[in-house]
């Protein structure tokens, strides 16, 4: 009956990890668009500029908002894919083993502490923005800064999410490489 239980909790988890993964796939996918949509802004701008002698405040605005959400949002995204910047020169020598241990105490100890923390210092930044639902200093700027601080607090959300299906990961690859070890069923 134990054996029962433990393959169900061990199909849970790979459903959670499944749903937490393609949370992050999801948001990569949006912020690939959003990539496009910046440099397609930024193209138009420079043409209107240069080409006609207009501009608009609120477009160049859209701009630094894009860039924003893409490397605020992307984050979790860019864990998911392995991409963020590393000292590798002895994690890719590590076992399977070893490397799921880094990673369940990185994230453990560093991705989420950090991550909770970004989100409990900004809580009241963010709170404040949206109880005036601050505007655009500038004139013809865009009236929703409001939602743009708001970043501030779902990036570490995404991250936290992500961190644990990472975490949940490496804890099914450490009990599998266990029963490895032991000569029990994978």
């Amino acid at each position: 009956m134990c054996s029962v239980a433990i393959q169900i909790m061990q199909k849970l988890t790979h459903k959670l990890i499944q749903l937490l993964t393609s949370l992050s796939l999801a948001t990569g996918k949006l912020i690939s668009w959003m990539t496009l949509l910046m440099v397609a802004i930024t193209f138009i701008v420079v043409v209107l500029r240069y080409g006609f002698d207009l501009g608009w405040i609120w477009m160049q605005e859209s701009i630094v908002y894009l860039h924003a959400w893409v490397f605020m949002l992307g984050a979790a995204y860019t864990l998911q894919v392995d991409g963020h910047v590393r000292v590798d020169v002895l994690y890719r020598n590590m076992t399977p083993r070893n490397q799921a241990w880094v990673n369940l105490l990185g994230s453990l100890l560093l991705l989420m502490p950090m991550s909770i923390f970004i989100a409990w210092i900004s809580w009241e930044y963010v709170d404040s923005a949206w109880q005036v639902k601050e505007a655009s200093p500038e004139a013809g700027g865009l009236p929703f800064v409001y939602i743009l601080k708001t970043t501030l607090v779902v990036m570490p959300a995404l991250i936290i999410l992500q961190g644990l299906a990472q975490a949940l990961s490496s804890l099914l690859t450490l009990k599998s490489t266990a029963r490895t070890a032991t000569g029990g069923n994978p």
